[in-house]
């Protein structure tokens, strides 16, 4: 098992390292930098997409031919830890949820002309987009067989009825992929949703409202969506009718990966701060660096990092050989999720007041580490998961194949 990264792999971490260090970690010490839901303003984003871009750092998870780095999973795992390093550079790198994802999707299962319409103007970061699934209860979340928005075949078209909520980025979206029902049979598991595309513009529904949370907020919050009629040209149905569970297969596991691989950098960004302070904090006549016991909180998530990075890559080479990898993803979900709360606690921690103030942003990614263990599957759904796998496959579930 060979770690060494390939020299374009490595020549793509020092480029994404050098972005960061010159231009966005500056940034998030100035006020001006922020929009009302404490994230970067969306002008000053777009004014430097254009300078990633124009140092090829753009899209990693696109295809070259339409206009990304196509990278392999293993390569993006590289690219997503270096560019999360400050809490800015995903969104302007265009490798940000909801849109990564989605563009994931869209280009492995779309038409070409849903590619044209739908997928390029999200690469060229002309529109943001969304993925619409879950619902309140007693509609589905984490068990997408519970969906109540129904879709309704009328010729050519269908019309959409029904009620969405926690949806990322929907505010700013003009690009959604929605997730209905079109097999009203309740014993139908497998091929009773459907995927579909939509634009901001189509009557037939609205936000109800951009719910509030302990933030700070994506683009685009999370918002509660109502569907009374939305109608939808059947060739903007996205693969076969009843395909809507693969597609969020499709789309859900590797996106549960990326978001990993950006936990990864803000654990080691923590850490990063963590250390800059106790190595030049006296207390007691005592460097605090050199207590054993800020020594040991320090190793230990280390450690912890490490681990994460394992597992992350081990899952990211999985997916590279064609395998869905859910244990591993499920694995490295958990792992890293507590891992991100473990090592920013630790930071707010040694850095004692300091870190519990606005002056590191400590308190921000705080806040925003503790959406980790709920999205894409809470902590507990994906551990049942590997419960499952384990009574299945007992000692098999260690195989090396």
């Amino acid at each position: 098992m060979d770690f060494t990264l390939d020299p374009r792999h490595e020549a793509l971490r020092l480029s994404v390292r050098a972005f960061v260090a010159e231009h966005l970690l500056p940034i998030e010490s100035d006020p001006a930098t922020y929009n009302e839901y404490e994230n970067i303003r969306l002008a000053l984003r777009d004014e430097l997409r254009v300078k990633a871009r124009a140092a090829g750092l753009w899209a990693p998870q696109v295809s070259q031919e339409r206009g990304g780095l196509g990278l392999s999973m293993v390569g993006q795992a590289v690219f997503y830890e270096e560019a999360n390093r400050c809490v800015f550079g995903p969104c302007v790198f265009n490798s940000a949820a909801p849109d990564d994802g989605n563009m994931r999707l869209l280009e492995m299962t779309a038409t070409e002309e849903q590619k044209a319409r739908w997928l390029q103007p999200i690469i060229e970061g002309e529109v943001n987009s969304s993925f619409v699934m879950t619902e309140p209860h007693p509609g589905g979340g984490s068990d997408p067989g519970m969906t109540r928005t129904r879709a309704e075949r009328y010729g050519d078209s269908w019309k959409i009825y029904g009620h969405k909520w926690f949806i990322s980025g929907a505010a700013i979206a003009k690009h959604f992929i929605l997730i209905a029902r079109t097999d009203d049979n309740p014993d139908e598991k497998r091929r009773h949703l459907t995927a579909f595309l939509f634009h901001r513009d189509q009557p037939g529904w609205r936000i109800v409202r951009r719910i509030e949370n302990m933030g700070p907020d994506e683009h685009g919050g999370v918002c509660e969506l109502e569907f009374d009629g939305l109608e939808i040209p059947d060739s903007c149905r996205l693969m076969e009718v009843g395909d809507g569970l693969k597609v969020t297969q499709i789309r859900l596991g590797p996106a549960r990966l990326t978001h990993c691989m950006r936990w990864l950098g803000v654990s080691k960004r923590a850490m990063e701060i963590a250390q800059e302070y106790v190595s030049r904090r006296e207390g007691f006549g005592v460097r605090l660096a050199d207590r054993e016991s800020v020594g040991l909180a320090l190793g230990e998530v280390a450690h912890e990092i490490q681990m994460g990075r394992l597992l992350v890559m081990h899952a990211a080479w999985k997916l590279d050989q064609g395998d869905r990898a859910r244990k591993e993803v499920s694995s490295a979900k958990i792992h890293m999720a507590d891992t991100l709360h473990k090592a920013i606690d630790t930071a707010i921690q040694l850095n004692g007041a300091r870190g519990y103030s606005k002056d590191t942003m400590l308190e921000w990614m705080y806040r925003y580490a503790r959406c980790a263990r709920i999205v894409d599957g809470a902590s507990e759904v994906h551990k049942m998961v590997l419960s499952r796998f384990y009574a299945k496959e007992g000692d098999d579930y260690w195989s090396w194949g």
